[in-house]
């Protein structure tokens, strides 16, 4: 950073091309990680740690070097036992989703995400994809978007669905995302009611034939409605591609309302 700062002072350096170096800043982890510190304020969306096929050592270490710089840092598919270490560095909090198996953790002194404006929906076809609506929640907030849940309210029993999404609408959601294994029917639904972007997230908890996701991928890739599509049980690429679309959205109301 320091480099970077005085080429600018030299005169080396724009303003243009200063800000965009330093926001493509990283911190190096040992030999276990680099660090994209400034991810968020490149792109709207924090780096998140999967913690899955990490060591706890190599996790807590991550995790302090994040706390040094950003002060908050989500991990996902993070075992439980890891959470009373992480407690133990000095000065954090660990917000545990054992649902989700996401943990946030924040220095006390920090202020949660800011408030941007932006909605999103998320929908469930049924229980079984809830841990992976979830994680999404968790990363639309942290992204600092309103999160609106409806869950189990699948094409099995379609009926359950419409009280739900009704009022999804009348409170304007600028982006869906829907959640559903099995056949995976729900988003393409959801895609022709509504006039908003819908993501939606493919659920391995079908089983048989095509099972573990495969056939609600399908029949997603297939959709008749306009549909995004997400990996199976990406929750985390799904919730960080709606908060985008979403913080679009709200700032272009701001401005219209200052002009």
């Amino acid at each position: 950073m320091r480099d970077i700062l005085e080429d600018f002072k030299k005169g080396k350096l724009t303003l243009e091309e200063a800000e965009r170096l330093l926001k493509m800043d990283f911190i190096h982890c040992s030999d276990v990680a680099k660090l994209d510190i400034n991810r968020k304020h490149r792109t709207g969306v924090p780096e998140v740690v999967v913690t899955e096929d990490k060591t706890l050592e190599d996790t807590i270490e991550i995790t302090k070097n994040f706390l040094d710089k950003n002060s908050r840092v989500v991990l996902t598919r993070i075992p439980a036992s890891y959470n009373a270490e992480l407690e133990k560095i000095e000065g954090s909090v660990v917000e545990y989703h054992p649902k989700s198996k996401v943990s946030v953790v924040f220095r006390k002194d920090s202020p949660p995400p800011p408030k941007t404006g932006g909605k999103v929906g998320i929908i469930t076809a049924g229980t079984s994809d809830i841990p992976v609506a979830e994680e999404a929640r968790i990363i639309v907030e942290e992204c600092g978007c309103e999160a609106h849940t409806a869950y189990d309210v699948g094409v099995a029993g379609i009926h359950r669905l419409f009280p739900s999404l009704e009022d999804m609408i009348k409170k304007g959601m600028d982006v869906f995302i829907v959640a559903a294994g099995r056949e995976g029917a729900l988003p393409t639904l959801i895609a022709g009611v509504v006039d908003a972007p819908v993501i939606g997230i493919p659920i391995s908890s079908g089983y048989g034939k095509a099972g573990k996701g495969e056939s609600a991928l399908y029949a997603m890739l297939q959709s008749c409605s306009p549909l995004t599509v997400v990996n199976i049980d990406a929750g985390f690429t799904a919730g960080a591609v709606a908060a985008q679309i979403a913080n679009k959205i709200a700032n272009a109301r701001k401005n219209n309302a200052t002009e």
